[in-house]
């Protein structure tokens, strides 16, 4: 279902072509045009066609299972490298045996050598490619990085070195970042767009984690931070094909010019922090986007200006905010975790798998992809955020619950139950602990009268009894009604007069 949200939004809403959806989704043609005629059938929007859940969604498209092909297929590439490997020794019909042992009703020997043939026909020829401006804006990471100390410590910290190049002028980007990670590539991103003053319409990235989450030649799984990105800006991601270099050939090129003429200019000079290497990073840009070259006689700055700062698309108003994602189990107490805090979601979500998406504003939690519970987040570790709509009726009653609310409780049967309430929650270390032992004890009026409660709370108070067994068994055995619990008098005690005994006037 994402893959399908994904072209009707390419189709409905940026209106690329079957082939640009077809290389952005790593779909054929042929399957994006029929995902594409189900979506038409629909007669939907995009804004209305993504109101719908993947549940309404799947029941209206109700995709067809595809059929299964007619001969099972051999694993070509595989086939091919081992002829590639065994200087001779394997030869073609070998392998169509070999294929035919195992799957008799496969290709005849025709077609299995012409698989193999076209198979190898793909890496004989290189094609240059024309990008057109404003298209693509290719991504990637340097090899090779900068260096900066720490002034306090003396550790030697290796940032990463993100670089972005525009297909149709070659304009170049280029900063220090702390890490790979998804937070740190989509900042990164987002100030390369903010350097171009636009956004393209694809950007090419490798299959790094923190932009891939799966890397797969048919589905690539992107990572939930990164596509909201590529939403947020209006953009269609299409990364390249694993261990294949050349479909970002363009910022493999830049990554090279990167590293020649900024990394090396830098390599003698010394930074004490990431914001200076950066400052310094800066200006070499400047000088490396202003540099002619030879095969336009012109500078990127100059290319960009003329052909392709035109072409993008204007930046949203906001600025995207990043935000960060986990999975969690919702607890029984109906919180999950985030970041040592603990935020509600309605109690029937008990047990069940939520996906969390966090920034540093706020907290939305999902379940089966609908908005479950919103929360402004605290920084303040261990701390419960509840919203009250989430509780159970009875967890709501008890919340409702205050000290002050107790003390009038117990005023309503007497003063004195009212200062054993008061008493009993002293004792505690947090009233709301007291709270279920003074509502027991308020109910014991309901069975012994307020008149024989409110005679127990002053003995309860003067032999420290405050816990609901120790006044119900008080009230069971009709020791309310007694004076028990009256102290005797003691009578003084007489000196001693004994010769072993000094007394005080020995020390005077």
């Amino acid at each position: 279902m994402k893959t399908i949200r994904e072209i009707a939004r390419l189709h409905l809403q940026k209106e690329l072509s079957m082939r640009a959806i077809a290389a952005s989704c790593k779909l054929s043609v042929s399957t994006v045009q029929g995902y594409v005629k189900k979506i038409e059938t629909l007669g939907l929007e995009y804004d209305a066609l993504s109101a719908l859940s993947d549940k309404e969604l799947q029941q209206r498209l109700q995709p067809a299972s595809k059929p299964a092909p007619k001969h099972p297929e051999p694993d070509i590439a595989q086939l091919v490298a081992e002829l590639k490997q065994s200087n001779g020794k394997v030869t073609r019909q070998l392998l169509h045996e070999e294929y035919l042992a195992q799957c008799p009703d496969g290709y005849r020997k025709t077609r299995f050598y012409e698989l193999i043939k076209a198979w190898e026909a793909q890496d004989k020829a290189t094609m240059r490619m024309t990008h057109t401006p404003g298209e693509k804006l290719f991504i990637d990471f340097s090899g090779d990085k900068p260096s900066w100390i720490d002034p306090d410590t003396g550790e030697v910290h290796e940032p990463e070195l993100y670089v972005a190049v525009l297909g149709g002028s070659s304009y170049t980007f280029a900063c220090a970042v702390p890490s790979q990670k998804a937070e740190d590539f989509a900042m990164a991103t987002i100030k390369a767009l903010e350097f171009f003053g636009g956004c393209p319409q694809v950007l090419v990235i490798d299959n790094l984690k923190s932009g891939v989450t799966h890397a797969c030649y048919y589905d690539p799984e992107i990572n939930k931070t990164f596509a909201e990105l590529a939403l947020h800006y209006s953009l269609a991601v299409l990364p390249a094909r694993v261990r294949k270099p050349k479909d970002k050939g363009k910022v493999e090129s830049g990554v090279l010019q990167v590293q020649r003429r900024i990394l090396a200019p830098l390599r003698n000079r010394r930074f004490f922090s990431l914001e200076e290497l950066n400052k310094a990073i800066a200006e070499q840009l400047e000088a490396l986007n202003n540099r002619t070259m030879r095969q336009y006689g012109k500078s990127r700055r100059e290319l960009f200006l003329e052909i392709e700062q035109h072409r993008l698309a204007p930046l949203p108003q906001e600025r995207f905010s990043i935000g960060y994602w986990r999975k969690a189990k919702v607890h029984v107490d109906y919180h999950v975790a985030v970041e040592k805090n603990f935020y509600s979601v309605p109690y029937a979500l008990i047990h069940k798998q939520v996906d969390i998406k966090y920034t540093a504003h706020q907290v939305v939690i999902y379940h089966d992809g609908e908005v479950v519970a919103r929360h402004i987040r605290t920084l303040k570790q261990g701390q419960f955020v509840t919203d009250p709509t989430h509780m159970p009726h009875e967890h709501r009653f008890y919340k409702e619950w205050s000290p002050e609310r107790i003390r009038s409780w117990g005023a309503k049967i007497g003063p004195n139950t009212a200062r054993l309430m008061e008493r009993i929650m002293e004792t505690r270390v947090h009233p709301e602990h007291a709270f279920r032992s003074c509502l027991g004890i308020i109910r014991l009026a309901r069975t012994y009268t307020p008149e024989r409660l409110e005679r127990a709370a002053p003995k309860a108070i003067e032999r420290n009894l405050l816990a609901y067994r120790s006044i119900k068994s008080m009230l069971d055995k009709g020791l309310d009604t007694v004076t028990l619990f009256d102290e005797p008098e003691v009578e003084p005690a007489i000196a001693i007069d004994h010769q072993n005994i000094r007394g005080g006037g020995y020390y005077a």
